[in-house]
């Protein structure tokens, strides 16, 4: 069931659980050019998925989700936001399958949100997840543009937005599955520019994986062995890595991956095609690679602020680099253009 609501409103949102408990504020962001530093990706985006997004959003000119920015904050919009959660009642509360209990609150009073504009307009913000959604406002505002010439609903996108001073994220990795490269070829191909250690258990491989030095991937198939690679080649990787990037992003295990691993060791680019992405569960992963008769390639997380100092030097990290949550749940707050 859809309730249109009777006035304009930002929403309190908070998601809290076993060790969760985030905060933040949903309504809609002005949109801002990157070069603008107001709110910045971190992350490249793929032609695909955003054509995709663009023929949804176009069609029920809407935004049925909101993406996830992050901002360093402590102000009084934070402050009004725990108010909100701890001294009102909530419009919707409800608990999903995963243990997550879900509120939201409307704040409607002008002068609270006179209070939160006035916190956030000089603030910047990183966006967490929503890269192609956010591509996708952008694509929309100057296709909108174009056709009326005016502006609109389309140069706002639809936000959540958390104070990372006080609710840091949560970033947790994402591994890879290269289906056309039998686990027995990638290590063999391995070999020739990194230390390989073996491992006769995925759970061992991860414990070694956890306390080893960044890059360092862990490698796993159908087998039910894993195969932990470390060291690599210092000349090797030095010559494949780009020049034009910073130290602190040609040292991010992605990169290393996506610049080193895939093409000049194993001879494959990182795209759609030849690599598919599973979230976080590690054992989702080589149970892929077992089916398709690959290789799984495990990572650690990247840290946090890492993923801030890349952003904010104004460079992005390879592809689903990282994930961070809790993320908004699709269906509490949607927001159409008319």
């Amino acid at each position: 069931m859809l309730i249109r609501d009777d006035e304009p409103a930002l929403y309190v949102y908070e998601q809290s659980g076993p060790g969760v408990l985030q905060r933040g504020l949903i309504g809609d962001v002005g949109l801002a050019a990157p070069e603008q530093r107001i709110i910045l990706p971190h992350e490249n985006v793929m032609p695909g998925p955003i054509a995709d997004r663009l023929s949804l959003m176009s069609t029920t000119q809407a935004n049925l989700e909101p993406i996830f920015l992050l901002y360093d904050g402590g102000g009084p919009a934070t402050r009004l936001v725990d108010t909100v959660a701890t001294t009102r009642p909530p419009l919707v509360e409800a608990v999903t399958r995963d243990g997550i209990r879900h509120r939201l609150w409307a704040i409607t009073d002008t002068g609270e949100i006179d209070l939160i504009n006035a916190d956030l307009h000089g603030r910047q913000a990183l966006i967490a997840d929503g890269h192609h959604r956010y591509a996708t406002y952008r694509v929309l505002q100057r296709q909108e543009h174009a056709t009326r010439g005016s502006a609109g609903p389309w140069d706002f996108g639809l936000s959540l937005l958390v104070d990372s001073t006080v609710y840091p994220p949560d970033l947790k990795a994402i591994h890879r599955v290269l289906p056309w490269l039998p686990l027995p070829e990638a290590i063999t191909r391995a070999k020739g520019s990194w230390q390989v250690r073996d491992f006769d258990s995925l759970e061992s491989g991860l414990e070694a994986l956890e306390s080893t030095a960044d890059p360092a991937f862990l490698l796993a198939g159908k087998s039910g062995t894993s195969h932990l690679l470390t060291d690599p080649d210092p000349l090797q990787l030095a010559h494949a890595m780009p020049t034009d990037r910073s130290a602190r992003w040609n040292a991010l295990n992605t990169s290393v991956l996506t610049e080193f691993v895939l093409p000049k060791v194993w001879g494959m680019q990182d795209d759609e095609q030849n690599v598919r992405i599973v979230h976080h569960d590690p054992w989702a992963a080589v149970r892929l690679a077992a089916r398709t008769g690959g290789t799984a390639v495990i990572l650690k997380p990247l840290a946090v602020e890492d993923v801030l100092a890349v952003a904010a030097e104004g460079e992005r990290v390879p592809r689903k680099s990282t994930s961070f949550g809790p993320k908004p749940r699709t269906g509490l707050v949607l927001r159409t253009f008319d």
